[in-house]
């Protein structure tokens, strides 16, 4: 059985959340990590949206908020 914290697992959803576009509204088509804080911040006060896309913006506002865009920006280019 696999954990859902292993290694493996975290990369792989890192190297999918490094490849997500916004697939709607006013930054339909750019990448996730390219979207401004704000936006991000928006959605957590509104309410993400359901499923998947919803997880990956709740992903990127902690990630941004702790300061590691860095690190999804380099993963993309991998």
């Amino acid at each position: 059985m696999e954990n859902n914290f292993s290694i493996e697992n975290q990369r792989a959803q890192l190297e999918e959340l490094a490849k997500a576009k916004m697939p709607f509204g006013k930054y339909k088509d750019r990448f996730l990590y390219e979207l401004p804080e704000a936006y991000l911040v928006w959605f957590s006060q509104k309410g993400f949206p359901n499923g998947k896309l919803g997880e990956q913006l709740k992903q990127m506002l902690e990630i941004k908020a702790n300061g590691l865009e860095h690190l999804v920006r380099k993963i993309a280019q991998i």
